[in-house]
């Protein structure tokens, strides 16, 4: 059991209000970068950001994993910014990592954090073997609730 961990948090004081859940019974997955669960208001709008890699407006790729992830969330910032939205909106991440080892956590953990703050979305990290492109070592895609 974990202590210390609120049940329900919310993410803005805005208009927008998403409800953080992460339940004191449970292991606290904030130190990771993420909450258990996220409620979206019945009457937002959602949207959906494909996929975003950590190519540079010129679609080049570093080669290093690091680069790549903070690129891609640099993406993910523009995509949410052409929507109107904010960082707090997001509901929910799914992160895709070529080769994922326990190294490369820290990396996501503390891009999440500069990103997100205190509002974590819920979110699930899938090792895969490659992505679209050889030289891709990260894609995120987001699921945003919109005012």
């Amino acid at each position: 059991m974990t202590t210390g961990v609120p049940a329900a948090t919310t993410a803005t004081e805005k208009d927008l209000k998403l409800t953080i859940i992460n339940p004191p019974n449970l292991y606290d997955p904030t130190p990771n970068g993420y909450s258990t669960a996220v409620i979206v208001p019945r009457e937002a709008r959602v949207a959906y950001i494909s996929g975003q890699g950590g190519q540079d407006s010129t679609g080049a790729l570093s080669p290093d994993f690091a680069v790549q992830v903070k690129q891609a969330y640099a993406n993910l910032r523009a995509a949410l910014d052409a929507l109107g939205a904010r960082p707090d909106q997001v509901a929910k991440l799914t992160v895709f990592v070529v080769d994922h080892d326990m190294s490369k956590l820290e990396v996501l953990t503390k891009n999440v954090e500069d990103m997100f703050g205190k509002a974590l979305p819920a979110q699930t990290l899938i090792p895969v073997p490659k992505l679209a492109i050889d030289p891709m070592l990260f894609e995120v895609e987001a699921v945003v609730a919109l005012d």
